[in-house]
């Protein structure tokens, strides 16, 4: 069974500037991807390692 995803654009992405990431929550995973590059592929992580990247780049 397949189901779509609901992406949004981070927080941290400006509307203008070439950096821009999606993320999309389909428990337990967390699937990360370009928004410049929609259909090309993407990271899936578990909510646990998405959690640890965000305070190791929130000290950056």
């Amino acid at each position: 069974m397949t189901t779509e995803l609901d992406w949004f654009k981070s927080s941290y992405s400006s509307n203008d500037g070439p950096d821009c990431v999606e993320v999309a929550i389909s428990h337990p995973t967390i699937h990360i991807r370009d928004s410049k590059n929609k259909d090309g592929a993407h990271l899936a992580v578990t909510g646990g390692a998405w959690s640890e990247f965000l305070i190791l780049a929130a000290e950056h």
